[in-house]
């Protein structure tokens, strides 16, 4: 008998990749990306969509800010009282990065401190429960 091509133990295999894979398992959008979808042309097209039976909640229930389908209405907003969607309101408030500003913060103009956004809870329509 010769010895096995595999060189390690059989856990090995596994824990490779594994820095890179929980890192992207739970991926949502960033937040500049957040910030495009908050305009209301987007917002109205993302919060009134298709029916579509592969999404959760047949893509009814979606929290715009923090990017997530939900089951129910009733679950939605449990969400909206939640610290992980205050944190998130909390993160959005301030203004996205622009070129303009990586060029100042690279020494190509004066600085100017980022503006604050007024982000609200998302209104929610009462009409299936």
């Amino acid at each position: 008998m010769g010895k096995s091509k595999q060189k390690g133990n059989h856990k090995s295999d596994k824990k490779k990749n594994i820095a890179k894979t929980w890192k992207t398992k739970r991926r949502t959008k960033d937040l500049d990306q957040i910030h495009t979808d908050m305009k209301p042309e987007t917002a109205a097209k993302l919060l009134h969509q298709d029916v579509d039976y592969d999404v959760t909640g047949c893509a009814q229930h979606y929290c715009l800010h923090c990017a997530r389908y939900f089951v129910d209405m009733r679950s939605l907003k449990e969400h909206f009282k939640s610290k992980v969607h205050k944190r998130r309101l909390k993160q959005l408030r301030e203004e996205p990065y622009t070129q303009a500003e990586a060029e100042r913060a690279a020494g190509m103009g004066s600085y100017i401190p980022p503006k604050t956004v007024e982000v609200k809870t998302q209104p929610v329509e009462e009409d299936m429960d």
